[in-house]
């Protein structure tokens, strides 16, 4: 499979890290190419546009939450080995000054990658509802501040590039506004709106959502919510976690009914210890345990996100009901056009060369980043 359609028996032309043709299998034979092209046989395999994961905090015991350079240097290495070519460092909101440093400090990784490539920052917060914590913390979700949004700007040297917000807040118009003016994807997520709130934010510009079904407002006859409103508005497009527990399997057929497939987005929310088996294990400042696919609060059961890896994620969605090319598609080309990568999503001709192989048991068997191959079993 390659850009937007799934092609069969084809070979990808990679020059100075971009995509320079996509053969089909009669022109790749009648093709001669010069001997110093290398030629790779993935054997049958796929190759598919690199995962881009825009809800990520962490993975092998790396990640946001200690607001290390070097530790987000370290994910992006692992992430590389994953099949994921592109992410977003998700942060949880932290006392101000604590998380300043932090987004700088992330920032600071950016172009230092070993393995995926850092796209800028996803903020889950701190202008969250207080009702809708997940594991949040309660002390460090914030009403609107928009100084303390600039001096969060200003920190991440204007790459933030997707924020977590509850839409009934007030001052969430002038935040939105402000957003707007930067570039930044705001997504409704760890919310108490209503539907006119959720209506409201649509109107300036809050289109894209956090983990479905999760952490907002469910559905009711007499007021749709947060998740009805996702649901009947087909403009906004939603994250969602597809590890089977976030998200009840059956669920899934209703979103492919009432979302246009553009609109999904797959994401892990993987949390640091992603990826580990030995213990104990901690996310946001709290001891968590890992159950079934995914972390719980150990004090009193929360879910505190996923263990999920996109490649299972992308494994999952084709055993609850969508193609592999759709699957696919939540896992790259999606995400890439909702936070507005160039270059990115597609195997194109002048796209970024992002790949990643993986066969018919999904297992990736190689991924390369900008033409650069970050792991490779073939």
């Amino acid at each position: 499979m390659t850009g937007f359609a799934a092609m069969e028996h084809c070979a990808v032309l990679i020059e100075d890290g971009l995509v320079a043709d996509v053969f089909s299998a009669r022109r790749f034979e009648q093709k001669h190419f010069a001997p110093s092209i290398k030629t790779i046989d993935v054997q049958g395999a796929y190759i598919a546009p690199g995962f881009i994961d825009t809800h990520i905090h962490g993975f092998g015991g790396y990640g946001t939450e200690d607001g290390s350079t070097d530790s987000v240097i370290e994910m992006s290495r692992l992430l590389g080995g994953c099949g994921v070519s592109a992410f977003n460092p998700t942060l949880y909101p932290s006392e101000p000054e604590e998380m300043l440093q932090a987004v700088a400090n992330i920032t600071a990784a950016m172009g230092k990658e070993k393995g995926a490539r850092i796209m800028g920052i996803h903020l889950e917060g701190p202008f969250l509802s207080p009702d809708r914590l997940g594991v949040q913390r309660p002390e460090t979700v914030k009403t609107v501040d928009i100084p303390f949004m600039e001096k969060l700007w200003e920190a991440a040297g204007g790459h933030i590039v997707n924020m977590t917000v509850a839409p009934e807040l007030k001052g969430m118009r002038e935040l939105a506004l402000f957003c707007i003016k930067k570039g930044i994807v705001l997504q409704a997520g760890h919310t108490d709106a209503k539907y006119e709130n959720m209506v409201e934010g649509m109107q300036v510009g809050i289109l894209h959502s956090t983990h479905l079904f999760n952490a907002m407002s469910k559905l009711d006859h007499r007021n749709p919510n947060a998740v009805g409103t996702i649901l009947t508005h087909p403009e906004i497009s939603c994250e969602i976690i597809a590890d089977g527990f976030h998200v009840h399997p059956d669920l899934f057929k209703l979103l492919l009914r009432d979302k246009p497939i553009d609109k999904i987005i797959l994401v892990t929310d993987g949390l640091k210890p992603t990826g580990q088996t030995e213990g104990p294990f901690f996310a946001n400042g709290e001891e968590v345990v890992f159950q079934d696919g995914f972390f719980r609060r150990k004090s009193d059961g929360v879910i505190a996100g996923s263990g999920l890896t996109m490649i299972r994620g992308v494994k999952n969605l084709v055993s609850f009901g969508f193609s592999l090319e759709d699957a696919v598609k939540a896992a790259s080309t999606n995400p890439a056009q909702v936070m507005r990568y160039k270059g990115k999503g597609t195997i194109i001709p002048g796209n970024d060369a992002d790949l990643v192989v993986f066969d018919h048991n999904f297992t990736v068997l190689a991924s390369l980043v900008g033409g650069d191959i970050k792991y490779n079993s073939l």
